[in-house]
């Protein structure tokens, strides 16, 4: 009796399998429907250049076995420093965020954002954090990062101050973009000032702060041209850092899909990736056309002043690679992995 209850254990548990396995695969061959959200307008480039083809090429690249449904301007609910929670939670199974929306959430992937870092080439830093996921994935460990990218190279902004010279910053009140933004400011003798970029225009306007660090990429559609008259950068172009971008899906989602489907997604984003610097990198030209025609001043400093900055930079290095080996982390080794992907 003992023996007949075993031989009908494992009878029943392997129909059991059988109908799982049957019911798997009837399901695997139904679309699946993956909802991507994000902080932008529809009319934004990033949605309409980026999100958009990348969706369409999912599905292409599936053979249909994927859907995506994208739903720009936070259309879904929350703000946008909720992304990153919405991603690892399940509220969306995909989202499109900055890394400093959530400061402390990725401390390794913010070297990517440290000055002198992040100089000239969106392609060239997004490639080389590709290089050294390894070092950076542990910043990941909740979400599955589907694409590293970066926007253009920021530069200084000023409303009425033409800068020539580094001591030209001191007593300026700048807005800031980051946290580290911040301390490179601060490095330069300037005041610091955190907003967020829609409240930018507004302050320049009433002369509330005195320029600001950005891409030349969001002059189109905030009118950065008309607010200010001198655009400063280092040599090579750009020299004040940059922010993260970052494609999240949420990891249990992921989990769920076939190992077909994973390839496809994972296909996907990397042939994506020069697809997103191509973008920022000719935004950022769009971006500086606009503030010449409109009668505005693109300066670029000169070779020892450029120095005087690398040399605030790296003050500013040294600061976040202390702060990260007092969480464990060796910031050090990541800065000069980073470097010699970028040096090549």
């Amino acid at each position: 009796m003992k023996l007949l209850f075993k031989k009908g254990t494992v009878l029943l548990a392997g129909s059991l399998l059988c109908v799982a396995s049957l019911w798997a695969s009837e399901n695997d061959s139904k679309p699946k429907t993956l909802i991507l959200h994000h902080f932008l307008s529809s009319k934004a480039p990033p949605h309409s250049k980026l999100l958009e083809p990348w969706a369409r090429k999912l599905e292409k690249i599936s053979n249909g076995k994927i859907k995506v449904e994208i739903y720009p301007s936070m259309s879904m609910g929350g703000k946008p420093n909720e992304l990153y929670k919405q991603a690892k939670d399940g509220v969306a199974d995909i989202v499109y965020t900055v890394a400093g929306y959530t400061p402390g959430v990725f401390p390794r992937i913010e070297v990517l954002e440290l000055p002198t870092i992040h100089t000239n080439s969106s392609l060239k830093t997004a490639l080389a954090a590709k290089e050294n996921f390894d070092l950076l994935k542990d910043d990941f460990k909740n979400v599955k990062p589907l694409l590293i990218a970066m926007t253009g190279s920021y530069q200084l902004h000023t409303a009425e101050k033409k800068i020539s010279k580094a001591s030209d910053l001191k007593g300026l009140k700048l807005r800031s973009p980051s946290r580290t933004g911040a301390w490179y400011i601060e490095e330069l003798g300037a005041e610091p000032v955190g907003m967020p970029l829609p409240a930018v225009p507004q302050s320049l306007s009433k002369n509330a702060i005195d320029g600001a660090v950005l891409p030349m990429e969001v002059f189109p559609a905030f009118k950065f041209q008309q607010l200010t008259k001198y655009t400063t950068e280092i040599q090579g172009g750009g020299g004040f850092g940059g922010s993260v971008l970052l494609l999240l899906m949420n990891q249990d989602r992921y989990d769920s899909l076939s190992k077909e489907l994973q390839e496809a997604i994972d296909k996907s984003t990397v042939t994506s990736i020069e697809d997103w610097a191509k973008l920022a990198d000719d935004m950022e030209v769009f971006g500086k056309n606009l503030q010449i025609k409109s009668g505005g001043e693109v300066n670029t400093l000169s070779v020892e002043e450029t120095k005087k900055l690398d040399v605030a930079g790296e003050k500013v290095i040294q600061r976040w690679v202390a702060e990260m080996k007092s969480k464990g982390i060796d910031g050090q080794k990541i800065v000069d992995s980073v470097k010699k992907s970028l040096d090549k």
